[in-house]
């Protein structure tokens, strides 16, 4: 369950008109907090990632679906995850406890700036020179002068 302010935080992001990737991203943001915490750990930032994005669908942000190279299962899951926006079930806390016990077990070196930067990385190194020239040209816009 995610925390009333990052819920709130998120709104205040729709409010402005912000896209839902800055939504989610402040899920993904309070998910590496719990991990560095030590509340639970994480195999990789990938999942610590992946564990945002779904709390994030989960919450009612409006992202889009996986890509189509995406795993089948990863598909499902954001699917599901996107469904379960619509109704406000508590998970059971028999699978929540599981969840979490699984977690518990995990390293929190995912969580570690230098893991971080290698994901921003070879996650940047997939994309286009011109879409990286794109996404840095729209940044220094939004940059304060």
């Amino acid at each position: 369950m995610p925390e009333k302010e990052t819920i709130a935080r998120a709104r205040q992001d729709k409010a402005e008109g912000k896209s839902p990737s800055t939504q989610a991203g402040e899920f993904v943001h309070e998910e590496i907090e719990h991990i560095r915490e030590g509340k639970h750990g994480a195999r990789s930032t990938k999942q610590a990632i992946a564990i945002g994005l779904s709390k994030a669908r989960r919450a009612g942000v409006k992202l889009g679906a996986p890509p189509a190279s995406a795993k089948k299962t990863t598909r499902k899951s954001a699917a599901s995850a996107s469904r379960a926006a619509a109704s406000h079930k508590r998970p059971s806390a028999k699978r929540a406890r599981a969840a979490t016990r699984a977690l518990k077990r995990e390293s929190t070196r995912a969580a570690s700036s230098a893991a971080l930067s290698r994901q921003a990385k070879s996650a940047a190194k997939r994309r286009s020179p011109s879409a990286r020239s794109a996404a840095a040209r729209k940044a220094a816009r939004t940059r304060r002068k």
